[in-house]
């Protein structure tokens, strides 16, 4: 088992056959990063992958796996749809000086593939060195550095001031998640900008309860209590808490 869910892994290993089928000698290894690999997926998690390639996809390869990625979520279940990774070549795999080439990505809940650096941060490498499952392939300290630990913290400097203003240009403020994901975003940054590791959603939560003023614990209980509530488009932000949240923003971009 490499999960809790006996039908992602089943859907997790048709990824890899099919992906190992397509890329041919190209092909190193897969990997799942994320949540999953932090030991908190649930339900409400999407599953985060890595597939490992001795050059970027192209050509007729490239046009494999979009037709790949195109059909998996027309398939029968629940996780099909919950797929997002990418195709990573191993150069800039390796260490810090390829950190934002574009990869091969299918984002969650997307059926066409874009070049994209999304998978390609110090946060999602940290997860995969320490943290990372491996599904096929060799083990992942032989493909990917350690990230130092002023890389991970840099990255947070830069993205604490628009974390804010980043998750409104996706998510809507009237909804309740959106209000939850601001929350964890800023706990999940200044958790790393402080030991220079990663956490998941719910382990930074709980972090912040323990290591910032005591006034934010409210909406931080709020906030974990109501992560199992999940997508829901039609649900708004509890009375308050988006006031709460706004002025917690204010507090956690301080710390920058």
């Amino acid at each position: 088992m490499f999960t809790p869910f006996e039908e992602l892994d089943a859907v997790l290993a048709d990824l890899v056959g099919a992906a190992r089928d397509i890329l041919g000698d190209t092909y190193v290894g897969a990997y799942v990063q994320g949540s999953f690999a932090l030991g908190a997926g649930d339900l409400d998690s999407d599953c985060d992958f890595v597939i490992a390639t001795t050059v970027p996809p192209g050509g007729a390869v490239e046009a494999g796996l979009r037709a790949l990625h195109d059909e998996i979520p027309t398939r029968a279940g629940f996780w099909t749809r919950e797929l997002e990774g990418s195709y990573a070549d191993v150069t800039s795999l390796r260490g810090v000086d390829g950190l934002g080439v574009p990869w091969l990505f299918c984002d969650h809940g997307h059926r066409e593939l874009i070049w994209d650096t999304h998978c390609n941060t110090p946060h999602t490498r940290w997860i995969l060195r320490h943290h990372g499952i491996v599904l096929d392939g060799p083990p992942i300290a032989s493909l990917v550095d350690d990230v130092p630990p002023e890389v991970l913290r840099d990255a947070m400097r830069v993205a604490l001031p628009t974390v804010l203003a980043d998750v409104l240009t996706w998510a809507s403020p009237d909804i309740a998640w959106t209000q939850r994901y601001i929350v964890s975003t800023y706990c999940r940054v200044l958790y790393t900008l402080v030991t220079a590791r990663v956490a998941a959603k719910r382990d930074a939560l709980e972090w912040a309860m323990e290591h910032l003023a005591p006034s934010w614990r409210p909406l931080l209980v709020q906030v974990l209590g109501d992560r199992a509530l999940g997508w829901d488009p039609a649900q708004p932000p509890r009375p308050g808490s988006l006031e709460a949240t706004y002025a917690f923003a204010a507090y956690a971009e301080s710390f920058g």
